[in-house]
């Protein structure tokens, strides 16, 4: 089997990560080339994953380097140039959520992967490939639950980590669009359904240094969707216990819950200073194996020329909400989601 060969842009944590997984993890990929444009992560990349091109070009990456495709996991900012420019040269793209931080880079985007049928897109929204929400699916679409009508999902980053967020906060495109689109997208996923009204509130309770860019640390938000199921989600970058991802989906006959308690294993320590379990810590740990089946899933797409499950559609959709949600804090009301 002649290997898919794939270029990745972005060495930034999950950027490695990334690196890792399709140098070691992938069958039938070939990690081809590597580009950020900090050239020690490029020489470290290098060294460590055996990589033959490197570059701290992503042009010339794209034009230069023998590739088949592109993985974007690069500053949030620079995905819908990226994005046009690999396809514009004939590759397949997987690109990390989210689409683009505007509107208007996610039409954008969306009109060249359209006008690109050949060309195989994918976008990172990883938790649809976790095996616990897969079987959720599964479940729900069963009728185990009857009609789903409310999802309720926290998506918490750990507070020692709020120092990295703070340096990337003012192109981040703000906790909705960097954190909250995940489970937006979840969401409707799982409801098959289109979010019709949204009305967030937050602040800054511990990080004012997110507020200088107009951003906050933690925020809610309530949604209804298209057929009056609802969504309840809060996000914050200040869990003092580690990586915490929550969703639960309640039903007419029953309720599916997610990570309740995000266990990192299912050892339970007791001590004289009580009983705990060990949490996890990160999003790599917790989303390892959804990350490499996604970039499967990316593979066996270009190989059998198929279209992935996500699509650039279901990046504008989520982006379109998340810029909503954003409307909302700073209006201090209701929102109605306009599509177009």
């Amino acid at each position: 089997m002649t290997p898919i060969r794939l270029g990745i842009v972005g060495l930034g944590r999950l950027g490695m990560e990334h690196a890792r997984t399709l140098r070691f993890g992938v069958p039938g990929v070939r990690l081809a080339a590597v580009c950020s444009t900090v050239r020690d992560e490029v020489t470290r990349a290098r060294s460590e994953l055996d990589v033959p091109a490197g570059y701290v070009e992503y042009e010339r990456m794209i034009a230069e380097a023998e590739l088949d495709g592109v993985v974007i996991a690069s500053s949030s900012a620079a995905h819908t140039d990226q994005i046009v420019g690999a396809i514009e040269a004939g590759l397949h793209v997987f690109c990390e959520k989210p689409l683009g931080t505007t509107i208007e880079q996610c039409r954008r985007a969306e009109a060249v992967v359209t006008a690109h049928p050949e060309q195989r897109f994918m976008l990172g929204f990883m938790r649809r490939y976790d095996s616990s929400y897969r079987y959720a699916v599964q479940r729900i679409r069963s009728g185990a639950i009857g009609e789903p009508f409310l999802v309720r999902a926290y998506g918490l980053d750990p507070d020692r980590f709020a120092a990295g967020a703070i340096r990337f906060a003012a192109t981040s495109g703000g906790i909705f669009l960097d954190m909250m689109i995940h489970d937006i997208d979840l969401a409707r996923w799982l409801l098959r359904s289109e979010v019709r009204m949204v009305h967030a509130i937050g602040g800054n309770f511990k990080h004012q240094a997110f507020g200088e860019v107009g951003d906050v640390d933690n925020a809610t938000a309530l949604m209804q969707f298209d057929d009056n199921a609802m969504g309840l989600f809060y996000v914050g970058r200040t869990a003092a216990h580690g990586y915490h991802v929550e969703t639960e989906i309640v039903g007419t006959e029953g309720a599916i819950r997610i990570d309740g308690v995000p266990r990192s294993t299912r050892a339970v320590v007791y001590t004289g200073a009580g009983v705990g379990e060990p949490i996890v810590q990160s999003f790599p740990e917790r989303f390892a194996e959804a990350f490499r089946n996604e970039f499967l899933e990316f593979a066996a797409c270009i190989r059998e020329a198929r279209s992935p499950e996500v699509t650039v559609h279901d990046g504008v959709r989520a982006t379109t909400v998340a810029h909503a949600a954003t409307e909302s804090l700073r209006a201090r009301t209701a929102i109605d989601v306009r599509y177009r």
